[in-house]
């Protein structure tokens, strides 16, 4: 099985070489890394051009010049997977917070599920003991939120540590998911759930990022809020696809 992990970067020059080296130690055979970046000015996409270059086969890189955001820089990463051969593609963060040792955990399920979730709000899962209280409810409500509004079944719908098996991504049209920032997330379980695959949630520590700071502000999550409506209209026609169901 081709395993491609997409990992979209901006300013992570002190986590990328790390964040691949500890992916290839896993020992996955055919797993091929792709750093999706948004122009770092720390010198995040030099770091990834290197690292490509010592390892031919292993690490492609995505440099990225039109406008930035999570959710463009996920779906150009998958387009780029899918064009490639990939028969599953793992999405996750470059700062750690997403265990690259899960990466098994969520690969061995693709058989029998469509996309695999690292679910920090299932039973077993769980997130870092040094969240403040504040931060603990906001996550907690943005998830109650999302899924109130949406009627979706799924517990972590803001989850960004996914793996895919390739139909699943390849029948999502790609070109309607809108989202940018965080809501992406939200919008791609959505679409999926609307469209009948099988999702699996496993149960994951979500660690709190060892270098650098959280892209993830206050102003980002109140966005995020009110464009789940957005997401909730836009594919309110979605019906199961013949076979998902």
């Amino acid at each position: 099985m081709n395993v491609t992990v997409v990992i979209p970067t901006y300013n992570e020059a002190e986590n990328v070489e790390a964040m691949a080296e500890a992916l290839w130690g896993l020992g996955i055979p055919d797993l091929h890394v792709l750093i999706v970046d948004d122009e770092s000015p720390d010198g995040t996409g030099a770091i990834a051009d290197r690292l490509a270059e010592e390892n031919p086969g292993r690490l492609s890189v995505l440099h990225r010049s039109g406008p930035r955001g999570l959710g463009r820089a996920y779906v150009d990463g998958f387009r780029w997977a899918l064009q490639h051969g990939a028969d599953a593609i793992v999405q996750m963060d470059c700062d750690f917070s997403h265990a690259p040792a899960d990466v098994p955990r969520l690969l061995a399920h693709l058989p029998d599920y469509d996309v695999v979730i690292g679910s920090r709000y299932v039973k077993g899962g769980r997130t870092d003991e040094k969240w403040s209280f504040g931060r603990v409810l906001l996550s907690w409500w943005a998830n109650f939120y999302a899924r109130a509004i949406l009627g979706c079944r799924v517990r972590d719908i803001t989850a960004g540590f996914k793996a895919w098996r390739r139909e699943a991504l390849a029948g999502i049209d790609l070109d309607c998911i809108f989202s940018q920032g965080y809501v992406f997330q939200v919008e791609m379980i959505y679409v999926a759930g609307r469209l009948g695959y099988r999702i699996l949630e496993v149960p994951i520590y979500f660690e709190d990022r060892r270098i650098g700071r959280s892209k993830m502000t206050l102003p980002v999550k109140f966005e995020a809020a009110w464009r789940v409506w957005q997401v909730r209209w836009r594919h309110r026609h979605l019906q199961p696809r013949r076979g998902n169901v």
